[in-house]
């Protein structure tokens, strides 16, 4: 411990001097509640990304037959549809994400236990709902 003095009044401060760093990503063990709170967040930047593709693709369509046309073949292309998929995927998860911190707002799962089952139900779901788009846009 050391005593630092500060106006006159001595306060006492411990420093640990052997910390452990630790700052290899892959070691870390998060868990399931920070994986669906980092998912969470990432998954409304990537929204706010993904709506230049989805106002283009509007603006287009709706500025005359041709440009409807137009956004029709292109949608048809494999990173169009790869494009659409992740605009659909990310906007499901931030919907269920969204549900679960809803639900927790009200006073559920706030638990280790139920915190931590429902973010694994979440990020399931989501993976569910990304493959069933991922039927619905190239089947």
């Amino acid at each position: 411990m050391t005593t630092v003095s500060f106006k006159g009044v001595d306060r006492q401060e411990t420093v640990k001097k052997q910390r452990p760093v630790n700052l290899d990503l892959r070691t870390i063990s998060m868990p399931a509640t920070a994986r669906a709170s980092i998912l969470h967040r990432v998954t409304g930047v990537a929204m706010f990304f993904a709506l230049i593709f989805v106002i283009w693709a509007w603006a287009v369509s709706l500025s005359s037959p041709e440009g409807f046309q137009a956004v029709k073949d292109v949608m048809t292309g494999f990173i169009a549809k790869f494009i659409a998929w992740g605009t659909i995927t990310v906007l499901a998860y931030h919907i269920i994400g969204g549900i679960r911190h809803l639900i927790m707002d009200m006073g559920h799962w706030e638990e280790l236990q139920s915190g931590n089952n429902s973010a694994k139900a979440a990020i399931g779901l989501w993976v569910i709902v990304a493959a069933l788009a991922g039927v619905w846009l190239w089947f």
